[in-house]
């Protein structure tokens, strides 16, 4: 099986040294289902969360239990190690602009979509991607595409009788990419790496299936797996894996 093993010592913004496996301080923008599941699963993993939302949904939330901490989103970035956007694409661009200085030095997570207002479509084709044009946004950050193609069932337990979820990563080569598979392996999914951030224009259009799978009403949560063979089973005229739909 393909399989990423999480080394080396990535330096954040808060000018820590963030070892892959270690605990880390994680800003979640965004309190909706995804950002909540990829909470809850982090945190049980001994990483800090802290979710960050607009002033004006701050102060009409009541008070939660349960440990989670909310700020507005300029401060649950600042301090943080990660910071991950869990929030609709039509707000993400925004958000990246507003607060790019805050986001120089460290690891962006990028969980979204790129979808149209209408959430029919990608709004962008196979000559960019979303990741891609945040991180022009701020260039003192350091971007990946993840977390796009599962859905808040998946992501809080993606283990299916045909396997682990697999769930992708994109985004430059280095010790914060292993701290990025760290975390991808942390809430349970088998982290494998995509390449460099260009190749979030494959991963993006393979979010949007998922969501046209429920759209055709797919029942159950559903998320995909990775299946693969040792080089010697793998007959010459088929040498590519398979990827196989797992549902629970």
């Amino acid at each position: 099986m393909l399989k990423a093993t999480a080394i080396g010592t990535a330096e954040v913004g808060t000018g820590r040294l963030i070892k892959a496996g270690h605990e880390m301080r994680i800003a979640i923008i965004g309190a909706g289902r995804v950002g909540k599941s990829l909470g809850a699963a982090l945190r049980a993993t001994r990483h800090r969360i802290v979710y960050g939302v607009r002033s004006d949904e701050l102060s009409a939330r009541p008070v939660h239990g349960g440990g989670e901490d909310m700020e507005t989103i300029g401060g649950a970035i600042a301090g943080s190690d990660a910071v991950i956007l869990a929030i609709p694409w039509t707000s993400t661009e925004a958000i990246v602009c507003e607060h790019a200085r805050a986001l120089t030095g460290k690891i962006v997570i990028d969980a979204t979509n790129p979808l149209n207002a209408t959430s029919s479509r990608l709004a962008l084709g196979f000559d960019s991607s979303g990741v891609e044009i945040l991180q022009s946004h701020a260039q003192g950050a350091t971007f990946f595409k993840t977390f796009n193609a599962a859905g808040a069932d998946a992501i809080a337990q993606p283990s299916y009788p045909q396997g682990r979820a697999v769930m992708f990563v994109a985004g430059p080569a280095g010790p914060q990419k292993q701290a990025v598979l760290g975390l991808v392996d942390d809430v349970g999914f088998e982290a494998v790496d995509a390449g460099e951030l260009r190749a979030a224009r494959l991963l993006e259009p393979l979010g949007m299936l998922c969501l046209e799978l429920a759209a055709q009403g797919r029942k159950g949560d559903f998320a995909f797996v990775l299946a693969s063979r040792e080089p010697a089973e793998v007959e010459a005229e088929h040498p590519c894996a398979v990827v196989a739909l797992g549902a629970g």
